[in-house]
Parts: structure tokens; sequence; C-alpha cells
């Protein structure tokens, strides 16, 4: 009997475990969380997001990703999400810097693997306590204006 009472506990252990795990996936505005904190995001590097139109590619470094994570507890998907994926947008350009370059093209959300160009959109998993962001770019030099 103790052993059937202990596998019972086991299975709804477990069972309940599913209740509480979540991965909400959504897309929201690239814009909107650019401007969510203020002077987080420096103009040094150049931002330009799947099929924006941008100067001329001097020189082509390579292509780049970034997978960032941030604490969601007590946060709103859109505020967590906006928070991770200006931590993604900061690794991009920084790596551009390291990299000698001076602008990041063709950003694009690749979320579990999942490749999406959008312009006006990244995509973001958030779930009770952590959100996620994914970003691929390509670091070049541009031609001055």
């Amino acid at each position: 009997m103790k052993k059937l009472w202990m596998l019972s506990a086991l299975c709804a252990a477990f069972a309940t475990s599913h209740v509480y795990a979540r991965d909400s996936v959504s897309t929201y505005a690239v814009d909107a969380a650019l401007k969510s904190e203020p002077g987080k995001v420096s103009d040094d590097i150049g931002l330009y997001f799947a099929g924006q139109s941008h100067p001329a590619v001097q020189k082509t470094i390579g292509e780049f990703a970034t997978n960032k994570k941030t604490n969601a507890f007590g946060k709103s998907d859109e505020a967590a999400c906006q928070h991770v994926f200006l931590s993604a947008v900061l690794e991009l350009q920084e790596r551009a810097r390291k990299e000698g370059g001076n602008a990041v093209i063709n950003i694009k959300s690749n979320y579990k693997k999942d490749l999406r160009a959008s312009a006006t959109e990244f995509t973001c998993g958030a779930g009770a306590v952590v959100a996620g962001v994914a970003l691929v770019g390509d670091v070049v030099t541009l031609k001055a204006k």
C-alpha cells in the first residue's frame, strides 16, 4: 500500500509540473523595444533589420548570432522580452565593434532555430521565470553616406 501511495504521489508531481512550465512565443515591435530603455543602445553601430535599406556595404565581416535570456519573474512578457531583446542587440553591436564593423545588417529573429525575417517585429519566448531572444545578423562596414 505504501508503494502504491508513493507511486501515486510521484505521478501527480510529474503531472502538475507541466502546468507550471510555460513557453509562450510571441512577436513584439522592434521600435518600441529599442525605445523601452532610453540611452541603452548606442548609435555608433548601425542596426538594420531584415529588409531595411542601408548604405552600400564596403566590407562583409561575417554572420554572428546571439541567444540571450533574462529573468522574467514578476514582469510582463512584453517588458521581459523588450529587456532581453535589448541585451541581444547590445551583444550584436559589441561584436561589430570587436570585429571592426560599423553596422549589423539583415538582423533576424532565430528563436529555437525558427528564422524569421521582419523589419518591424522580433520573436521572443517567455515563461514563468525566463524570457529569451535569439538574433542573427551580418556584421559589415558600410560606406559613408
